[in-house]
């Protein structure tokens, strides 16, 4: 079935952000010169010989940018290491990436709120810092903080837009001697560890996931918070607040993914807030609480990472000193919806046996 046709079986969604894709897309082999590891059975791939800078260089970069999306999008998050790309180059790469790999017209590279005006990357790069995240806390905003238990970090990327991302990538440039390694979960994998009736049951859900604490955040910094257009019209003003569903169909694979997160979704609609507070807790508990669901990248220098945020969370380890700084680019796909007719990763590659 096309990923986006006008029929009873599509849930969710916006007229002016769907994805520009018939049908799931296919992977060439235009990739299979390079080599590469999967990490684990469900999620993360590493290229050891693969540079940025090639695929922007290749009269063939299309393909080359086609497979790429299939492959991230399939194996969740994929590593390259010691990539020397500057930030601009990364800006380039994360547009020709969400293009190719079909995103709506009316989407392109993400503006966060907390960008800040003037910036000397420009409003598309963001600049992921210890020493950012320390200012005006230090230790007393740590010991404030609600929860010890670092697995209270996972979330997917910027879920409070109304259209929010499918790609991002992360280049981390500055290192402490160790530790600050990031962690990546499947959501394909999450989705095909429920029971056929609480899936049924899940797709006829939406979530709320709210960002309103970078009000907060943004008046620790200093920053005005952005309210113009971030990368979609519809992601705009400072509601900072959207609605998608709780199983949400990835159009690059065409595979089933759970769509929440503990850093921002905060309430199951249609449901009393016990029943809520109950579901969240189940889903999240199998995010992290599945370690075969997961894969941890310990970064090197310039090393880089780019994933599929419809269908993985992520969370940085908080367990070094010194300072840890990267710089993030995150292109924006379609609206969330689900296909009822769409099929879970175990299906999908069952069927390719």
């Amino acid at each position: 079935m096309p990923a986006f046709v006008e029929s009873s079986d599509i849930r969710g969604g916006h007229e002016l952000a769907r994805p520009r894709l018939s049908q799931p897309l296919q992977y060439s082999g235009s990739l299979d010169s390079y080599s590469y590891s999967d990490l684990t059975p469900v999620i993360g791939r590493e290229y050891q010989d693969l540079q940025i800078t090639d695929l922007l260089g290749s009269k063939d970069s299309d393909q080359l940018f086609r497979d790429l999306a299939v492959t991230i999008s399939e194996r969740g998050v994929v590593f390259l290491r010691n990539q020397e790309v500057a930030p601009e180059q990364m800006r380039i790469f994360g547009e020709k990436l969400t293009s190719l790999a079909g995103c709506p017209e009316s989407s392109g590279l993400h503006v966060h709120p907390l960008t800040e005006e003037g910036s000397e990357l420009g409003d598309q790069i963001s600049v992921i810092s210890s020493a950012k995240q320390k200012k005006g806390g230090g230790l007393t905003h740590q010991l404030n903080d609600t929860s010890r238990f670092a697995s209270v970090g996972w979330h997917s990327d910027i879920t409070f837009e109304p259209v929010p991302s499918d790609y991002a990538m992360l280049k981390i440039h500055t290192l402490p001697k160790t530790g600050g390694d990031t962690l990546w979960a499947s959501g394909y994998e999450v989705y095909d560890r429920l029971s056929p009736e609480m899936a049924a049951f899940l797709e006829r859900l939406t979530a709320t996931h709210d960002a309103k604490f970078f009000h907060e955040e943004a008046a620790r910094l200093g920053n005005p918070l952005r309210k113009g257009i971030r990368g979609s019209p519809l992601n705009q003003g400072d509601e900072l607040t959207a609605v998608h569903p709780v199983i949400r169909t990835n159009p690059v694979t065409g595979w089933k993914s759970v769509f929440v997160n503990k850093g921002f979704t905060r309430r199951i609609n249609g449901v009393t807030k016990d029943e809520s507070d109950m579901l969240l807790h189940y889903l999240f508990n199998l995010v992290t609480q599945n370690h075969d669901a997961q894969v941890r990248f310990k970064w090197n220098k310039n090393d880089i990472a780019i994933w599929d945020n419809r269908a993985t969370w992520h969370t940085a380890t908080y367990d070094y000193e010194g300072t840890r700084t990267g710089d993030r680019v995150c292109s924006l796909g379609e609206a969330p919806y689900l296909d009822v007719q769409s099929k879970s990763r175990r299906q999908a590659l069952g069927e390719r046996d």
